[in-house]
């Protein structure tokens, strides 16, 4: 088995910076050694800049990139996330399989040039124009596994089980057709998917959509199911994102959303809380002692007014908190660290939030934290630049105009998260051992995001 290896003069390891690193792996993509304080061999490639892990993007749903700044304007005297969900619908009425894959493959080139190595699929549009199934139940399933593998990109599948329009099993409404399964037609999905997952180097899981569109008995069912097919599979679902769920939830069962899914469900180290925007602090408390991770999507939950996640009972409690893009508002890791020590320094009125006593520099500490709990949510090893781990890093280019001749490491991400175009300042990224983006570019750019754009003016024309 032959080995790969690269040089970098300052690399960002889980433990920290660390200087003259280098870096191995096999052919497979897994980091096979690690060696911190040493000197460059002859012949190993030496990076442009400091070396950053490969960011994990723990929750996206992909179709939605196509109606990107579509929903900006007011159509009523207030607006919401329940009237950005209107246009959502007609979009997700109208897509193909075709414009799927087209959409999703645009989609993650544009996070593998935005710093993401891996994305979690939180995936709910399973069935023909009519909701009735296809041919191959697995269709628009296979759409994404197809896109990810040709993006180059590391994917965590998540289809989505959803039943109902509202607590106390609300029938679904017209516009939810293509998301509706039984819990077992989804268990027979997921037995179909998950060699084929496998077979690509992807992670299966399941996602329950959130707490008013599935049943408790459904959800009990669907989890034993899970388990006995993969013990360790993610679940990913979402809760407590908007007050009126919250009320909701309460209305029909005394509780909020986050309290009633931790006395309900086995709530552990598996799962993935996506929003948990709207929690008490002991909800908070309780539910970070579980060693769950919480799925921050601060561009999205800006985008749609959701509100502001009160990081501090979280993390508090040792809680684990990753970011994703969701309905990808925005496409760009750092922004979304960005946005959410923003959103922390608003709501405290306070700096550098979430830095800690051993990282000091925000943009440091941030991005350990995002990483290691983005590798939780999406199962694969992709947890940073360790042995054992998926070779999937980003590079910094030392040149760019805001990073050039800063003193540090630290500086330099600082630059790149808080003061650069963020995107503009990444070399390269490699994904399990390959380099997909060169000098800031995909090898698929253009290709990929003609098509993406294509997709998009065929479902402006079939949208009413």
């Amino acid at each position: 088995m032959s080995q790969h290896s690269l040089f970098a003069e300052h690399a960002l390891l889980p433990s920290g910076w660390a200087r003259d690193v280098l870096l191995s792996w096999n052919d497979q993509g897994v980091v096979t050694g690690v060696k911190a304080e040493t000197v460059c061999p002859e012949g190993t490639s030496r990076t442009a800049g400091p070396v950053l892990p490969g960011m994990p993007n723990l929750h996206s749903h992909a179709f939605q990139r196509a109606f990107g700044g579509l929903t900006e304007y007011r159509g009523a005297t207030q607006d919401s996330f329940w009237s950005w969900r209107s246009l959502m619908y007609r979009f997700a009425a109208a897509i193909t399989p075709e414009q799927l894959e087209a959409i999703a493959t645009g989609l993650y080139v544009e996070m593998l040039e935005a710093g993401y190595t891996s994305v979690c699929e939180f995936h709910y549009v399973h069935h023909d124009h009519d909701g009735r199934p296809y041919a191959d139940d697995a269709a628009l399933s296979m759409c994404l596994l197809r896109a990810a593998a040709r993006a180059g990109m590391g994917l965590t599948l998540l289809p989505v089980l959803y039943q109902t329009s509202g607590f106390g099993a609300a029938a679904p409404s017209e516009g939810q057709r293509r998301f509706i399964r039984s819990t077992d037609n989804m268990l027979a999905l997921l037995h179909k998917l998950k060699p084929l997952c496998e077979a690509q180097g992807a992670r299966l899981g399941l996602a329950p959509h959130s707490l008013r569109a599935v049943p408790p008995g459904s959800l009990r069912e669907a989890l034993a199911g899970l388990h006995a097919l993969d013990a360790t599979a993610p679940v990913h679902i979402h809760i407590a994102e908007q007050t009126a769920e919250v009320d909701a939830c309460l209305a029909w069962s005394g509780q909020r959303p986050v309290e009633w899914l931790l006395e309900h469900a086995p709530v552990d180290a598996r799962w993935c809380l996506v929003h948990a925007t709207h929690m008490s602090a002991e909800e908070s408390t309780h539910a970070a002692r579980t060693g769950a991770v919480a799925g921050l999507c601060p561009s999205t939950e800006a985008n749609l007014g959701d509100g502001i996640f009160d990081a501090a009972p979280w993390l508090q409690a040792g809680g684990h908190w990753g970011v994703g893009s969701d309905s990808h508002a925005c496409v760009n890791a750092a922004e979304e660290l960005m946005l959410l020590e923003y959103s922390q320094r608003l709501a405290t009125r306070q700096r550098n939030v979430l830095a800690s006593v051993a990282q000091p520099s925000v943009a440091t500490s941030m991005t350990l934290q995002a990483v290691a709990g983005g590798a939780q949510a999406s199962a694969r090893p992709v947890a940073g630049l360790a042995v054992g781990q998926q070779a999937d890093m980003a590079v910094l280019d030392a040149q760019h105009p805001l990073l050039r001749d800063l003193p540090t490491p630290e500086a330099m991400l600082s630059a790149h998260v808080f003061a650069s175009h963020r995107q503009s300042a990444l070399q390269q990224v490699w994904v399990a051992g390959r380099v997909q983006v060169q000098s800031g570019r995909h090898v698929l750019h253009d290709t990929a995001l003609n098509g993406l754009v294509t997709a998009r003016q065929q479902l402006l024309m079939n949208t009413p």
